[in-house]
């Protein structure tokens, strides 16, 4: 990245930490063992992969044998639904809940077991602030109801859910509870025990670790089906050799996401606020989308009426701004966000809506730079395509 280049797309992936590269060099350049080999180059890569899940442990308030890597979150996230559904299928439980707003990881999950393997989903709703309701969860549970994923902060608008009440629900009901934590890290807490989750979703490359791995906490006792089927690693819950090198990053990242989150949580919050507060004193007909109080400081989704968003994320990229529009994954859609239509916008208003994710390297002076841009664009635009 230039330094002229202002990146407000952390949701999407953020840089590698240099501490991180640092603590991963070893095992990229030097001799990486297979874990599972009992000669000593096996060995010592089987004393990092011990030493990253014993610290990714500590961050996480759990035990490091509950630790399971994975190649990222969205096989993270397939695990814990897979994973648990088919464990719990032989009991008669046939039924999943979630929320409308998940990630696509989460929805496509969903619409494979329902598809294939003849389970039942209930997808909760959210007010217009992109909030579950509680007692909507509780309402939903059934008897035969094996697993609840609802994630801890959404990826488009930052809004955070109340998951510790709605563990408690289902832990008081005997059901289990996934959470896709993977916006979190260096913002939230991610002590599991506070939480009360069963299962949580994290990966690297979200909290400036690289790209390519990730994890799922496993509370020690939940069932699990393995989705990948081969070797013992991870004690026989995810098959295929270790990556050494993306795991030991992923640990020195989350470890530092953690040590800072205070800091950098508070330095983002106040950068965030001057961002919404400058977009809505100065673009006439803009908005916040979601909840402002209950919202990861990193993230603010802003809408502007009479606005198509790729027209206005393309005017920014010529001026060396990056942003988006949501998920990376979606990207290149033409349909608006899910996420902000089960909030209740409009199709113009969810079209019309750009996602700015601030991250370690955003000032204050590419906030403004953005503020003195934004407003003439936006003007543009209308201009050219005006609308009632």
């Amino acid at each position: 990245m230039t330094n002229r280049l202002i990146y407000l797309d952390h949701a999407a992936t953020t840089p590698l930490d240099p501490r991180v590269l640092e603590a991963m060099m070893p095992f990229l350049t030097g001799m990486s063992g297979n874990a599972s080999s009992i000669h000593q180059v096996g060995r010592a890569a089987l004393q990092a992969l011990d030493d990253a899940r014993e610290q990714v442990a500590l961050v996480l308030g759990c035990q490091p044998k509950e630790i399971v890597f994975t190649s990222g979150g969205s096989e993270s996230i397939n695990l814990a639904i897979k994973g648990v559904a088919m464990a719990l299928r032989a009991q008669g439980k046939t039924h999943l809940i979630s929320s409308a707003i998940e990630h696509h990881a989460v929805l496509h999950a969903l619409d494979y077991l329902v598809e294939y393997e003849g389970f039942r989903v209930t997808l909760l709703p959210v007010d217009r602030s992109g909030r579950v309701n509680p007692s909507d969860l509780a309402a939903a549970i059934r008897p035969e109801t094996a697993l609840v994923s609802v994630m801890y902060a959404n990826n488009e608008t930052g809004v955070i859910q109340p998951v510790a009440e709605l563990a408690a629900i289902c832990r008081e009901r005997g059901v289990l509870f996934h959470t896709d934590a993977v916006q979190v890290p260096g913002q939230l807490p991610l002590d599991v025990q506070a939480l009360g989750v069963d299962l949580l979703s994290l990966t690297a490359h979200k909290f400036y670790g690289p790209q390519g791995v990730g994890l799922l906490y496993l509370r020690r006792g939940t069932p699990l089906a393995p989705q990948i089927n081969g070797g013992a690693q991870e004690r026989r819950r995810r098959a295929g050799t270790e990556n050494i090198a993306g795991i030991v990053g992923l640990a020195k990242a989350l470890t530092i996401a953690e040590s800072e989150r205070l800091t950098h949580a508070a330095r983002l919050r106040a950068l965030s606020d001057c961002l919404i507060d400058g977009v809505l004193a100065r673009i006439p007909r803009s908005w916040l989308n979601g909840d402002r109080a209950y919202r990861l400081p990193a993230i603010a989704n802003l809408g502007f009426a009479c606005i198509e968003t790729e027209s206005l994320l393309l005017l920014l990229d010529q001026r060396g701004i990056c942003a988006s529009s949501g998920s990376a994954c979606t990207s290149g859609s033409l349909e608006p966000s899910h996420v902000l239509l089960a909030m209740g916008l409009s199709p113009d208003e969810a079209n019309g809506s750009i996602r700015f994710s601030l991250g370690r390297q955003t000032t204050e002076a590419q906030i403004e730079t953005l503020l003195d841009i934004l407003p003439d664009l936006v003007a543009q635009l209308r201009a050219v395509a005006p609308c009632m």
